[in-house]
């Protein structure tokens, strides 16, 4: 059971699942208001959500305890995260959540990119057809 829980795929699966929840529950709760504002309200209940998970699992250490490094590379995380949420609610509040989901998680295509160009991650051939047929089915979806 333990290693069911340590698989990537699993998690990987969840945070889909989670990610279509929170397309068709985002498009519904920012109808009657400000998408920024919607921004907002969820950032604060996901802090609330994940401060009890850390505190409650035991995860909590000093933050002086955080290397230079990666406080750097989580504050970079962190602003591209805020532009993405703002970006994502936005486009949900002007657009249908089955065309702003697909382009959005163009996202995939992007990650690929950047990791091989940037952390010298390597794809196989099939990888990259794989990449190429995310995108345009992306593309074919939002259109």
């Amino acid at each position: 059971m333990k290693v069911f829980f340590s698989s990537w795929l699993l998690w990987a699966g969840l945070s889909a699942f989670f990610a279509a929840l929170t397309a068709i529950f985002g498009k519904v709760g920012v109808e009657q208001i400000n998408s920024d504002y919607a921004t907002l309200i969820r950032t604060a209940i996901i802090l609330v959500v994940v401060t009890l998970i850390v505190a409650a699992s035991g995860a909590w250490q000093p933050l002086a305890s955080v290397p230079r490094k990666t406080w750097l590379f989580l504050l970079l995380s962190g602003l591209a995260t805020g532009a993405s949420w703002l970006c994502y609610y936005r486009a949900l509040k002007l657009g249908p959540a089955s065309g702003v989901a697909p382009i959005d998680k163009m996202s995939v295509l992007l990650v690929a990119l950047f990791a091989v160009l940037f952390l010298g991650e390597r794809l196989p051939a099939h990888g990259w057809v794989g990449i190429c047929l995310i995108g345009l089915g992306g593309v074919l979806l939002a259109a």
